[in-house]
């Protein structure tokens, strides 16, 4: 028996981007009656199935934050088993993690957005993510400022990454219900990213190949990471299909298809071959045909509307500096 209604408070009437305290933001609140399938289960077990749009460690946050209620009291334990004819209200509040950082106005090159999400054409430089020694300035501030609804979502609905200087297409959630959507496909690998990649030396053999190496923090520095034997140390798969599109003595230009998204991945990989992306220095790159970042470029992004379920394909243009230095080797990518 499922039977809900749900409540939307009053939203704010301004959002104040100079203060350091949150907003007031809008919340939704559902109203929950259980009914007999739901007699004697577990409390995060039953939220799962009557607000089924969110994750459930979503859910098992608001009860541990004490914005769910069984009949008038804050539950308390996501254990909490239920009875028949319960009173469940839930109320979808913003992440703490998200209220933590500010709002920013930042230029957002937008290549698709609709109410549900977003597809960012990042440019080399920028960070995704507030870390230590970037606490502000990032895309995550920037979303923040363009949509302040982005404030009800963890990392302001970021669902993947790319490095600071690495540039091109990443897709971002502007609801629970699409970051948590988009998070299960990324995991299913429905959503297809590919990129270019410009590595020293010259290409010989196979214009095809299949990188299967499990990557894995670098035991001798911490700020790298490594292929690594599983069987020895901790580490997660990582497959990287990479197609040969022009070379010369100097370099190569690759075409490079994630089936899985570790970090550094493709840095990694490429080092790993012995063709590491010139000007990457962490991973043996060495500055070249005037490149002064990694030469790394997230081209084409593609997945299934979580919504619409249309089929959506994008494609970022060659960044100006990485098509210079396909012209100083003389590599022509169409």
């Amino acid at each position: 028996m499922r039977n809900t209604q749900t409540i939307i408070s009053t939203p704010p009437t301004s959002f104040d981007f100079d203060s350091s305290e949150p907003a007031d933001f809008e919340f939704e609140r559902r109203e929950l009656l259980l009914g007999p399938a739901h007699h004697n289960v577990r409390l995060d077990k039953v939220l799962a199935d009557l607000v089924p749009e969110f994750s459930r460690s979503y859910l098992q946050q608001l009860i541990d934050s004490g914005n769910v209620f069984v009949n008038g009291k804050a539950a308390g334990k996501a254990s909490l088993k239920v009875k028949l004819a319960d009173r469940c209200q839930v109320e979808l509040r913003p992440t703490a993690q998200s209220q933590s950082f500010k709002a920013e106005t930042m230029p957002l090159d937008l290549v698709f957005q609709d109410e549900h999400l977003l597809v960012v054409n990042k440019p080399a430089g920028l960070v995704v993510h507030p870390a230590p020694g970037n606490w502000s300035g990032t895309l995550m501030n920037g979303l923040l400022g363009f949509d302040p609804q982005s404030f009800m979502l963890p990392r302001a609905g970021i669902v993947h990454r790319l490095d600071k200087d690495t540039s091109g297409l990443m897709v971002v959630a502007r609801t629970r219900e699409v970051m948590d959507a988009l998070v299960r496909a990324i995991a299913a690998r429905d959503v297809r990213r590919q990129y270019l990649a410009l590595g020293h030396g010259n290409w010989v053999g196979d214009k095809h190949r299949q990188i299967d190496a499990p990557v894995g923090r670098d035991p001798k520095s911490r700020l790298r990471m490594a292929v690594v034997d599983l069987a020895t140390q901790a580490g997660k798969s990582a497959r990287t299909d990479m197609a040969f599109l022009a070379g010369c003595e100097l370099g190569c230009l690759i075409q490079c298809n994630l089936h899985t998204g570790r970090t550094h991945q493709i840095r990694v990989h490429m080092a790993s071959i012995g063709h590491p992306l010139v000007a990457d220095q962490l991973y043996g790159g060495a500055f070249a045909v005037g490149m002064q970042r990694q030469a790394l470029h997230a081209i084409q992004l593609s997945f299934v509307h979580p919504i619409t379920l249309a089929s959506l394909v994008f494609t970022a243009p060659v960044p100006p500096d990485l098509v210079a230095a396909f012209d100083s080797w003389g590599l022509k990518y169409n």
